[in-house]
């Protein structure tokens, strides 16, 4: 199993979220099922500062290529249903699709050839319904990862570096580290994910401290925002406020007096 800084707000009783590796690592980062129950006349408000790539969705309707968004998500669950979907490698884009990446930011396409039926059989699987999910979409999308060449291994080390190095807050910063210049750091980004060196720091930084306040509401932002590489608190606050939609007070208002 594996954890993410995405997912703004778990916990919920009637909504089950679960991720897990498939293999074919060049190309998908991990495998997330969402399944929900929610009793009729309610919805389930999910929030999701997305990571800076693209998911492909399965529902019992379709497939669906999806690009980053640059804000918060916000999705209401009605009903009973499920999705399985794989969150992809910055590497994967030019494979699966001829779209402009820019042009899926925050957007979505069909995706045809997905094997449907064989993922809603593994969903509905008695013994471990993730094993079986995991199986159908490795078996499905290793072919694509045969086809992973360098400048997408290149990309996919620097958005890896981005996520995981705290002391790397600058776009110069990154693309040293890759070893290009950062201008084509800068083409070769935008050409796999549609948005900036920058805003792959800027959304690790952003999913931390929205993660930080939840768990810890009791965190001084002063603090936060200087561990985080921001010039000050208020230079945080605005930043969090345009992307995640509230304050970082309100963020931890909401860890320390949840709603049922």
């Amino acid at each position: 199993m594996v954890e993410s800084r995405g997912h703004l707000n778990p916990g919920a009783p009637e909504v089950a979220l679960s991720r897990f590796p498939i293999g074919l690592d060049d190309l998908v980062r991990w495998a997330w099922v969402v399944r929900w129950d929610v009793a009729p006349g309610r919805t389930s408000v999910q929030r999701v500062l997305q990571y800076p790539a693209f998911n492909l969705v399965v529902d019992p309707l379709g497939a669906h290529l999806h690009g980053p968004k640059t804000v918060v998500d916000v999705r209401e669950l009605a009903g009973r249903s499920w999705v399985a979907a794989v969150l992809l490698r910055p590497a994967a884009l030019p494979l699966l699709s001829t779209t402009p990446p820019a042009e899926l930011r925050g957007a979505a396409e069909p995706f045809g050839g997905a094997p449907v039926a064989t993922v809603t059989a593994a969903m509905h699987d008695s013994a471990d319904p993730d094993r079986a999910v995991a199986a159908v979409l490795r078996d499905w999308l290793a072919p694509y990862a045969e086809r992973v060449e360098g400048a997408g291994r290149l990309v996919n080390r620097a958005c890896a570096l981005a996520e995981e190095r705290a002391d790397v807050v600058r776009a110069d910063q990154l693309a040293d580290e890759v070893g290009v210049a950062p201008r084509t750091l800068e083409r070769l980004v935008r050409a796999h994910v549609g948005l900036t060196p920058l805003w792959l720091i800027e959304c690790r930084r952003l999913q931390h401290a929205a993660t930080t306040l939840r768990r810890e509401p009791g965190t001084d932002l002063a603090a936060l925002a200087a561990d985080l590489g921001y010039a000050d608190q208020a230079h945080l606050t605005r930043r969090y406020r345009a992307v995640v939609g509230e304050t970082p007070g309100a963020t931890r208002r909401a860890a320390r007096h949840p709603t049922v």
